[in-house]
């Protein structure tokens, strides 16, 4: 397991040692560690593609792409739901582009035609006689390992370090069972929400405390104002809770959110006044909200380019009450996650300055510190102050991890 840790998630307690200052700032900025981001970490680890609901009928895909990698997930005629790598095996073109669709019974290669069956499977090549004879398992699309767990579909490219999803994420099972998450459905939206100029790291940073909301977050400050829990990464998991405040109300859409959520009777307290969160390492999180679920992700692009994916989950029987609520949390999470950019933004290009050395975290800024230490296990090369010297850093990782 990556990172394990003993500190009580119940008790939340901060030992008493532990790395204040956070990665080196080279780490936001290098190429070749970029590269090596891409093998260890984002091809080794789960990534949260969709949700079952995005899959309504045989023939329904969605396309993921992670750095280096593209996948396909689609359900077959016979219900069951597979991912294979997005890539013609003649060739290697993508076999759909899209971001979602539905291929009623095969997928063609858009380059030269070869079509494949719905569980994978070669149906045909173009002008089959010019080519030897082709098995059609062993020339099909070629399977990537998923999971599904509560109704998300994650899936891995390369075997890594991680156990099963189920595993990870077990210490929350009896927490989120009132959610009910595998019976929710997509709302309507592209899967892509933002895109920035900076490394996803910096992304990561932001999202992992709640130290900021008190004066970078208006609008949840309101919410749940200090009553807002962060738990570190444990194990490649992490939980925060915001439980809704008692005071009155300055923003009235915050007002107008807690009056239409303490109407929904299917959560049991706290969950039906809270809003809580599971971050998934590298790079995902889960929030469960009283009227819907979501999920986000930074995909990294380049080492300065970074995608935020994700998306909206409703309940299949959502009463006017709930879509309102929904409109609601939808509304006050745009302003967070607009706020969040500009944070992000500003604090990726800092170490580029010269008056830039490194950082301070407070005891509420643990959840940085247990994330980069899931990073610097798999990356013992972040523990140095300086870069390595061009070209070599991969090989001087590897000495590292090697101690």
């Amino acid at each position: 397991m990556v990172g394990e840790m003993t500190l009580s998630v119940s008790q939340n307690k901060v030992p008493g040692n532990w790395d204040r200052k956070g990665l080196p700032g080279w780490a936001y900025s290098n190429d070749e560690l970029f590269a090596l981001e891409q093998d260890l970490i984002f091809r080794a680890h789960w990534q949260l593609a969709c949700h079952i609901s995005d899959l309504t009928e045989p023939g329904a895909y969605v396309t993921f792409d992670m750095g280096y990698e593209r996948a396909l997930i689609l359900r077959d005629k016979a219900g069951t739901v597979r991912a294979f790598h997005n890539l013609c095996r003649h060739r290697g073109s993508r076999v759909v582009d899209n971001e979602r669709g539905i291929c009623k019974s095969a997928l063609t290669c858009p380059f030269h035609g070869w079509t494949y069956n719905l569980d994978g499977t070669l149906r045909s090549a173009a002008q089959p006689s010019t080519f030897p004879e082709l098995d059609p398992v062993e020339w099909g699309l070629k399977p990537v390992e998923l999971e599904i767990w509560n109704g998300f579909i994650f899936i891995r490219f390369q075997p890594g370090p991680q156990g099963s999803v189920a595993e990870m994420l077990q210490r929350f099972d009896s927490e989120i069972s009132p959610y009910n998450i595998a019976n929710m459905e997509r709302v309507a939206g592209d899967f892509i929400f933002a895109e920035a100029e900076v490394n996803w790291k910096s992304m990561r940073d932001v999202d992992n405390e709640g130290y900021h909301v008190a004066k970078a977050h208006p609008s949840l400050q309101d919410l749940y104002g200090r009553a807002y829990i962060d738990e570190p990464y444990i194990n490649g998991a992490s939980r925060s809770l915001g439980k809704f405040n008692d005071s009155p109300s300055k923003l009235w859409s915050v007002k107008a959110y807690r009056a239409l959520v303490s109407q929904f009777p299917h959560l049991p307290e706290p969950l039906n006044a809270s809003w809580l969160y599971l971050g998934i390492f590298p790079n995902a999180v889960i929030g469960l909200y009283p009227d819907s679920i979501i999920f986000y992700q930074e995909v990294p692009v380049g080492t300065k380019h970074t995608l935020q994916r994700g998306a909206v989950y409703r309940h299949r029987d959502e009463t006017r009450t709930m879509r309102a609520a929904r409109y609601l949390s939808g509304r006050i999470d745009g302003l967070t996650a607009d706020e969040d950019l500009q944070l992000t933004r500003w604090t990726d290009e800092a170490p580029l300055s010269s008056g830039y050395d490194r950082i301070i975290l407070s005891d509420l800024e643990y959840g940085v510190s247990s994330f980069h230490d899931h990073l610097r296990d798999l990356m013992p090369v972040l523990s140095l102050e300086r870069s390595p010297d061009v070209g070599t850093l991969a090989e001087r990782n590897t000495a590292l991890k090697g101690l």
